[in-house]
This record gives C-alpha cells, sequence and structure tokens, in this order.
C-alpha cells in the first residue's frame, strides 16, 4: 500500500514536471541516446540545453567546469557515466544549502505565534499561494490567521478574503489605503489573544517603487516587534517560474532591503522554465520550501532537492 502511494505521488510530480522535463532533461537525454561515443561536442551541447533552460550563466558554467574536471581527472569513457555524473553535478548544488521545513521550523518555535512576512511583486500568485499555504498548514494541525497587509490594491483584499473563506482560516483586515502596518499590529493581537500558531502577513508588491516598499516593509517589521519581540520569524519571497530570467533580478532586489529565509515558486507546472530553481538555489542558496503546481487550493507541495532531479534523470 505505500508502495502504490509513494507512486502516485511520484506520478503526480512528474505530470506537474511535463513542460520542464521536455524542454530540459529530454533535450539532454536525446543528446546521449543520438551519440555513440564521447567527444568533444556533447560537453558543449550540454552547455546549449543548460543556458537554454533559465538555468543561467553563472550556474551553467560552475556545472560544465565541474564535469570536464571529472571526465579528465577520472578518465571516463561511458555516456551512461556522462549523464551519471551530470546528474551529480545539478544534485551537488542543493547539497549545502540548510533546508529545514517550514512545518518543522513551526513545532520548533517556543513562542507562539510563528510570524511569516509574504513578500513579491504583484502578479506572481503571492495572494493564492498565501491561501494555499494557510490550508496546506491547516492540514498540518497548525491554527493559522492572515493579514491582509496589502491595501494598496482593494482587489488583494477582496481575493485574500476568498482564498480565506476557501481555507476556513480567519483573516485581519482593514479598509484599502490603511496603514499596513496597522494590519500586522491587530494581526498579531489577535493571533496572540486565540493563541494561533502561525501568522501570515500579505504585503505589496511594488517593487517599481522600491525605497516606499522597503520603508513600508521596515515599518511593519518595527510594529510587529512591539507585540512578539522575534518577529518576523521567517520572509517567504514568492516568484512566478513562468518570468524565468526575470525570477532572478527579482530575488537580488529584495534581497537587497528584506533578509529572505525561502522561496515559494509558483506556476510550476505551466512553465518549460522550471530549470530556474536550480539557478536560484545555487546563486543565492536560499532553500525552495514548496512549489505551487495548479489552480486548486491543495495544489502546494513541498519542494525536496533529490526527488526534483531524480523525476528528469532516468537511465540512458
Amino acid at each position: 500500500m505505500f508502495l502504490k502511494h509513494k507512486k502516485k505521488i511520484s506520478q503526480t510530480f512528474n505530470h506537474e514536471l511535463k513542460k520542464t522535463r521536455e524542454s530540459l532533461f529530454s533535450k539532454i537525454k536525446n543528446l546521449f541516446l543520438k551519440k555513440s561515443k564521447i567527444d568533444i561536442n556533447v560537453i558543449d551541447s550540454i552547455e546549449e540545453i543548460l543556458l537554454s533552460a533559465d538555468i543561467g550563466t553563472q550556474t551553467t558554467i560552475k556545472i560544465i567546469d565541474n564535469l570536464e574536471k571529472r571526465i579528465q581527472r577520472d578518465k571516463y569513457r561511458s555516456l551512461q557515466d556522462i549523464y551519471d555524473l551530470l546528474k551529480e553535478e545539478i544534485e551537488n548544488l542543493f547539497i549545502n544549502i540548510e533546508n529545514v521545513c517550514l512545518e518543522t521550523k513551526i513545532k520548533e518555535n517556543e513562542k507562539i505565534p510563528y510570524v511569516i512576512l509574504i513578500v513579491g511583486v504583484n502578479g506572481v500568485g503571492k495572494t493564492t499561494t498565501i491561501g494555499k499555504l494557510s490550508f496546506f498548514l491547516k492540514k498540518k494541525g497548525f491554527h493559522v490567521i492572515i493579514g491582509a497587509a496589502d491595501t494598496f490594491r482593494a482587489a488583494a483584499i477582496d481575493q485574500l478574503e476568498i482564498w480565506s473563506n476557501k481555507a476556513e482560516v480567519p483573516l485581519i483586515k482593514q479598509h484599502m489605503y490603511a496603514d499596513p502596518a496597522s494590519v500586522a499590529y491587530d494581526t498579531l493581537q489577535s493571533a496572540k489573544s486565540k493563541k494561533k500558531d502561525v501568522v501570515l502577513i500579505d504585503t505589496a508588491g511594488r517593487l517599481q517603487n522600491r525605497i516606499h516598499l522597503m520603508e513600508e516593509l521596515s515599518k511593519i517589521s518595527r510594529v510587529m516587534k512591539k507585540i512578539i519581540p522575534e518577529s518576523p520569524h521567517e520572509i517567504i519571497l514568492i516568484l512566478d517560474a513562468t518570468t524565468g530570467q526575470n525570477a532572478f533580478e527579482q530575488v537580488r532586489q529584495f534581497l537587497s532591503f528584506v533578509p529572505v529565509t525561502s522561496i515559494i515558486l509558483t506556476k510550476i507546472e505551466g512553465t518549460a522554465k522550471g530549470g530556474v530553481v536550480i539557478g536560484i538555489m545555487d546563486q543565492f542558496k536560499i532553500p525552495i520550501q514548496y512549489l505551487g503546481t495548479g489552480e486548486k487550493i491543495q495544489d502546494l507541495k513541498g519542494f525536496d532537492g533529490k526527488k526534483f532531479i531524480d523525476c528528469f534523470f532516468t537511465k540512458i
């Protein structure tokens, strides 16, 4: 029974990453299938495929350099060996990144509630992801409350209310253009009085006005610390996988004014640009906690680097 369940999860994951698998890893596999022996063109072709897959130039160069060194040093001759080495090199990018799952962090937090600040530009699926995450954590047995601190857009408050109702999780809100820090303050007060385990605070995504957003997030943090000195315990950046290389720039910009602790990558099922996962984890050393894999409230999956790579690389 357990094996059947495990196989079902694997098949579902494979389906959700189908576009990335076909665009990136199938090209790599097909390259090896067409070759009868190792030649200099194999490495050049791998490099070209990686560069076209939104992994990023810096990470691609690192993978290719390491691959060439190992081939020369250990005198590999088999195409299967080279294929396996490539998988190893990509897996190695994930090994040294500390990735304690969010549920564990919440459980180990001695003083409830555990406060999570959600950041990200408009349009990446931030509101939807907050709904999914609140549902996910509730299913894990946590008592969750949401604060609608993106008061810049009326639609953000309305949409968040719809998702909070779907998840059956309470929402603290005020009117449009209300002070976001005031919403955060009210949310934490309510969370403490009602003994909630987790607080999710939505924030505005106006990255084009970085100074204003920086000041707003700083104020929210200062106000929350008046109630819970350690807050926020976590700052999660929401990224849209379909934006490819643009996601790298969003990480850089947010890191310039907030200490992002983890990432949720959305819309992974609808893009061939899932290779961005590899580049982001390598370049920024920030763990990816979850993948958004669809439009339904249950479409949020915990990220596992090894399983992510395993679902792409099969024996040739």
